[in-house]
């Protein structure tokens, strides 16, 4: 099932709202990750290729449009990321296909506006190992943005952590994005271990 649609833009408009690199540094930290990378809707490859780059395990772009798949599997052929891999898959109604705790990371990026938002995160805790870390951007909703689902339907960060305990998430934290994602806001939380 697709979610509600929130208009993805043309790649280079969507690539100018972000900074990928310091969005990465702020969620995954400033250090390479050792371990397995799940990206729920993984669209262009903006934060995919990135974490990639900086992930010594292997990572899976799950993503329902078999156009954004075949696109970030080539670009990822052409960067020789051995270590990435595309799944065509809708995550929302069939889960990931990945194995229980299987994850040391789970990306939800400006996905938790979908219908079923504590299915999703069910779902990518069920994916982590114990002790493995979940990160959320979503478009904000206290400020106009040039994209973005309708305001009616953002959740807030509050909303998102209130989403994030129910799913079974501890330590839940903002994340300040201002300098690299300014119409976002992030947040990470923790798989109890």
């Amino acid at each position: 099932m697709k979610g509600r649609e929130s208009g993805m833009p043309d790649e280079a408009s969507w690539s100018s709202f972000f900074d990928p690199a310091g969005v990465l540094e702020r969620l995954l930290g400033t250090g390479g990750q050792a371990g397995n990378l799940v990206e729920f809707g993984c669209g262009y490859g903006t934060f995919t290729l990135p974490a990639a780059r900086r992930t010594a395990g292997l990572v899976t772009a799950l993503d329902i449009e078999p156009g954004m798949i075949a696109l970030v599997r080539q670009r990822a052929a052409m960067a020789g990321h051995a270590n990435l891999r595309t799944v065509l898959r809708d995550f929302a109604d069939h889960g990931s296909g990945l194995a229980n705790a299987s994850q040391d990371h789970a990306m939800v990026f400006n996905l938790l506006h979908i219908e079923a938002p504590l299915a999703l995160l069910r779902e990518a805790f069920r994916n982590l190992r114990p002790g493995g870390i979940l990160s959320v951007i979503h478009w904000r909703s206290d400020i106009d943005t040039p994209r973005g689902p309708p305001l009616a339907i953002r959740p807030t960060p509050a909303q998102c952590a209130a989403w994030l305990a129910e799913a079974g998430f501890a330590s839940v934290a903002p994340v300040d994005l201002q300098a690299a994602a300014p119409y976002h806001f992030g947040l990470i939380a923790q798989r109890p271990g």
